[in-house]
């Protein structure tokens, strides 16, 4: 493994992408791989995401996004009969959405058909993408219900076969947004629920509905919508001021509770449009470890990392993973970061 552009590259062997959920390949989804590592002293551990609460301490808080993931694949027709697929990121404002072709180049003005007597007119690209594009949507019924009708998750090519919504939710989601799904906390069922707060674990809140990804070209993250109540500022504050931990599930929620910031540096009560990128030269101010997926070679949530953990404890814990077969991608094993 060898470090480029100030984040982590090396080889992802196709046999260690996860290519369905763990339920396919007779396991719980709580039965999926835990690399636990320690940043003080570069230990890890091997272990199952079911024994989550004995690596935490009675009075951590856990902070989870709640986001649910949307239908948000569809194929649209163009004037000339042939289909396209078409992703829906983040609606902006009434019928105006951020899309994506996938793998097509479409021209500003052009309208193409969706089932069920839907249409789409792209506007222009969105703040220079090469890939993401404004566009306008007319819908016959209220888009979360019109995408539970004709849409499907979002997939990429290295999961062999469709896989109904309920696979890309978490159980503790509640607010429909995400394009994708925060993935970090697939693995969580009620019981590993239940067993945290046994063990005297806080479980926090947050929102943050994210975007589509792209696997063909690196690009920084780009505006998502967040919400962290004060409900949630006021049991970060309380579990710091007890000598807690505050682990984040996920980058999502890293990149909300960092964007939630006052004018004097403190963490506050908010919510909207965030467009932060966190890097090691930035740093984090709110959280004390994060339980995330392994991201792809030289992905922009690396560098998030890195703000967490030293590059050469990230450059560690891969190795790790990739020498003991961990497995990638939203269905695959995660990593607890302490």
């Amino acid at each position: 493994m060898v470090m480029v552009r100030g984040t982590l590259d090396f080889v992802l062997p196709e046999a260690l992408e996860a290519r369905e959920p763990p339920e396919a390949r007779g396991l719980a989804r709580d039965q999926v791989r835990l690399l636990v590592s320690y940043r003080e002293n570069d230990g890890v551990v091997h272990a199952r995401f079911d024994e989550l609460p004995r690596f935490l301490r009675a009075g951590d808080l856990l902070v989870v996004n709640v986001s649910a993931t949307l239908p948000a694949a569809l194929t649209a027709t163009r004037s000339d009969g042939s289909e396209i697929a078409l992703h829906l990121s983040t609606q902006l404002d009434g019928p105006t959405w951020v899309v994506e072709a996938r793998k097509t180049r479409v021209n500003e003005r052009e309208r193409v058909a969706l089932p069920g007597d839907g249409k789409v007119t792209f506007i222009r690209p969105y703040r220079g993408s090469w890939r993401l594009w404004l566009a306008r949507l007319e819908l016959p019924e209220p888009s979360l219900a019109y995408l539970h009708r004709w849409g499907k998750p979002i997939a990429y090519p290295y999961v062999r076969q469709e896989w109904p919504l309920e696979a890309y939710q978490m159980v503790y989601a509640s607010r429909p947004g995400s394009a994708e799904m925060p993935s970090a906390g697939r693995a969580f069922s009620a019981a590993v629920m239940n067993g945290l707060r046994l063990k005297g674990v806080g479980i926090a809140e947050i929102v943050l509905h994210t975007g589509v990804s792209s696997l063909e070209k690196d690009e920084p993250p780009y505006e998502e919508w967040y919400e962290v109540s004060q409900e949630t500022v006021d049991a970060v504050l309380a579990t710091k001021a007890a000598g807690g931990r505050v682990i984040a599930v996920g980058t999502t929620v890293v990149r909300a509770l960092e964007s939630s910031v006052g004018e004097s540096g403190e963490l506050i009560a908010s919510s909207g449009w965030t467009e932060l990128l966190i890097t090691p030269e930035r740093g984090v101010r709110f959280v004390d470890g994060l339980l995330t997926g392994f991201h792809e070679p030289r992905a922009s949530h690396l560098a998030m990392l890195e703000a967490i953990a030293r590059r050469d404890h990230l450059r560690r814990t891969y190795g790790a993973a990739l020498e003991a077969g961990y497995l990638w991608h939203e269905f695959g094993d995660l990593h607890l970061i302490l």
